[in-house]
């Protein structure tokens, strides 16, 4: 029966009674509703896991991203000020908002031939030099992955595996072994290799400036090219060939119409990515252009960047380098997708038609190759061991270990003397050690973070795949590999020119902790990618099934993912830590405008190297090779993975 609820008298007289319902619903019913639909929400970690990585990655990635921007149109400086001033006839102070530096900085009104300098020649040769380096790169890439996976090359398993190692090695090392090689006394003021074993003097163009360039970052980016190449080579189905061969087809025929159309796609990826990274890349031109032949729009950026007075046109020149990048790729994407008719594994005959070179002539194509493989592979450790071992650069005669194992120092200059660098041999020198033991540092907290944000983002995204937050976090995990590493770190240097931040600037605050803090920040979101995939391809092939019986048997979540998860996919998992500690390791465009010159051992061998301490210098370079390589070895021999494996037949 309705409880009766007396309210205060009628007009007419008595009581007004109203019958109110027995189960009324509360007034905060919906709060509730609300409040548990949040409290189920949580209730299940790979919802919590989405929520906070989606808030992590909108601040360290999309927060950057809008500040580069922002800074493009914001006065850096009291100078620039004045510039748009005068250039405009207006009264811009620091701290202004305006779209004059875009302008001024492409189409400069008072010297055209300012912009030409500072942007759009640099950005015409970097487009040239890019071209040149994919067709290099496709040319040596492609012809080798042809070569392993369709002939019958001997010791193709070697070539493989050594082939690889341009790749493996810091883009600069190949630009240090470059100069080592090919420096003259007519070109330079030192004897390379070359000239000292032969006497041939290459000319200063083929020394420094845009070929050497085009050529280093073309041998760098060929093993890409094989990669992709030779993959999609190997899982080709040979009955398309067969039936060719059998209707008669001439083997040029095949070649431009079956095997060129089913490797398009790579092409045009290994096209795209190698011109996206080359058009960006800082190392290689900064190494190969000390007659300044050649500057880059990289080399532009940075030196805008480092000078107050033209920070607003770096931000813009970073601006447009970032968005050219994304739209390459985006490009690449497109073009990936709408060619998904090319269906290349199937149930496909495993008897490849290999083309059959001949008794003599396979012997002498696998001799050429082999020198050329070895050249860029082998060589480069000896050119480095070599001169870190001289004491005149090019006479083996003067070979001595004191630059390695002296306590006292090797050499005499002023100039680093009174920036307080040590001059001793390498392993007693505190400069060179520290800044080691600060690059394993950062390697590791980044490969830690790296790691284990991949395998947490795998997990939560393999459980929301459908949902729009999974796919925005996945997105945004992967939007850092779309921004070119000098652009990206860019975005953070204009993050800590901020009052907020200006703690994590190193030339101000002048500490190495907060150099190594920011790095941590901008490596471990930049190679967050490489985990994230790697985890989400991992968490993919599980069943559900296998986490289902756990919790049926009231296993808790931290104990499933120690005792089951990780160790179904331990391979994966260990890969994502690993190989962002190799990438971190041998980074230095990443990391060039965020740190001191003595920070990591990259900042010390390249002061030393500018210097003119070469022994050091060397001895430096193939310290954090055989670092990288040992390391990559590792990664082979714990995953039982290796980025050739299966091309080599």
């Amino acid at each position: 029966m309705a409880d009766e609820v007396l309210k205060p008298e009628s007009p007419m007289g008595g009581p007004n009674i109203v019958f109110e319902p027995e189960h009324q619903a509360p007034k905060n019913n919906g709060f509730k509703k609300v409040l548990n639909k949040i409290k189920t929400y949580l209730s299940i970690p790979s919802n919590v896991i989405i929520l906070v990585f989606g808030i992590f990655l909108s601040v360290v990635v999309l927060y950057p991203l809008f500040r580069m921007v922002l800074s493009s149109l914001l006065v850096q400086s009291f100078d620039e000020g004045v510039k748009l001033s005068e250039a405009y006839k207006v009264t811009l102070a620091e701290g202004d908002f305006t779209f004059l530096m875009w302008p001024y900085t492409l189409f400069n009104p008072n010297n055209i031939i300012v912009s030409e300098k500072l942007f759009w020649q640099p950005l015409g040769k970097s487009t040239l030099m890019a071209l040149c380096a994919c067709l290099i790169a496709i040319g040596v890439g492609g012809t080798l992955a042809f070569l392993i996976s369709r002939t019958n090359i001997p010791f193709k398993k070697f070539l493989s595996t050594v082939f690889v190692f341009p790749y493996i090695m810091p883009s600069w090392s190949m630009a240090m072994f470059w100069e080592n090689f090919f420096k003259n006394n007519v070109a330079s003021t030192q004897i390379g290799l070359l000239q000292s074993m032969t006497g041939i003097c290459v000319p200063k163009e083929l020394l420094y400036g845009f070929w050497p360039t085009a050529i280093v970052l073309g041998i760098h980016y060929a093993p890409f090219a094989y990669i992709l190449i030779g993959g999609i080579l190997r899982n080709m189905d040979a009955n398309l060939e067969e039936a060719a061969t059998i209707l008669k087809a001439s083997r040029f025929k095949i070649l431009r119409r079956i095997t060129l159309p089913i490797v398009a796609p790579a092409l045009v990826s290994t096209i795209l990515l190698v011109f996206s990274s080359s058009i960006s890349s800082y190392t290689v031109p900064y190494f190969l252009n000390k007659d300044n032949s050649f500057n880059s729009i990289s080399i532009m950026l940075k030196n805008q960047l480092a000078e107050m007075s033209g920070r607003g046109s770096g931000y813009v020149i970073a601006t447009i380098l970032m968005l050219f990048s994304i739209l390459i790729l985006t490009i690449n994407n497109w073009f990936t997708r709408s060619r998904r008719s090319f269906t290349t594994v199937s149930g496909k005959s495993g008897q490849i038609n290999k083309i059959n070179l001949g008794k003599v002539g396979k012997w002498i194509i696998c001799a050429v190759v082999t020198v050329f493989v070895l050249f860029f592979a082998i060589v480069p450790l000896v050119t480095f061991v070599l001169e870190s071992l001289e004491e005149s650069t090019g006479d083996i005669s003067t070979v001595t270990f004191k630059y390695w194992f002296s306590p006292d120092p090797v050499m005499s200059d002023p100039y680093i003397e009174a920036r307080h660098y040590s001059l001793n041999g390498i392993f007693y020198n505190d400069t060179i050690m520290s800044g080691f033991g600060r690059s394993v540092l950062l390697a590791s907290i980044v490969a830690l973070v790296c790691g284990t944000g991949g395998i947490l983002i795998g997990y939560a995204v393999s459980k929301n795949r459908r949902g729009r937050l999974s796919n925005y976090v996945s997105s945004l995990a992967f939007l850092p590999y779309l921004i070119p590493a000098l652009c990206f770190s860019s975005v953070f240097f204009s993050v800590i020119k901020t009052e907020t931040f200006q703690f994590l600037d190193a030339s101000t605050t002048m500490l190495e902790s907060s150099a190594i803090i920011i790095c941590a920040i901008v490596g471990s979101v930049k190679f967050l990618p490489f985990a994230s995939r790697s985890g989400t391809n991992a968490m993919l092939q599980l069943s559900g099934e296998i986490e289902e019986a756990a919790i049926i048997n009231g296993c808790p979540w931290p104990k499933r993912m120690l005792r089951i998860i990780f160790p179904i996919q331990k391979a994966s998992f260990i890969s994502g830590y690993l190989l962002p500690f190799i990438s971190c390791m041998r980074e230095y465009t990443l990391f060039v405008l965020l740190t001191r010159p003595s920070t990591l051992i990259v900042n010390v061998l390249d002061y030393y190297s500018r210097n003119s301490a070469d022994q050091l210098a060397n001895g430096m370079n193939l310290l954090i090779v055989l670092f990288v390589i040992v390391v990559n070895l590792f990664v082979n021999w714990v995953t039982g993975a290796s980025i050739d494996k299966g091309i080599g037949g």
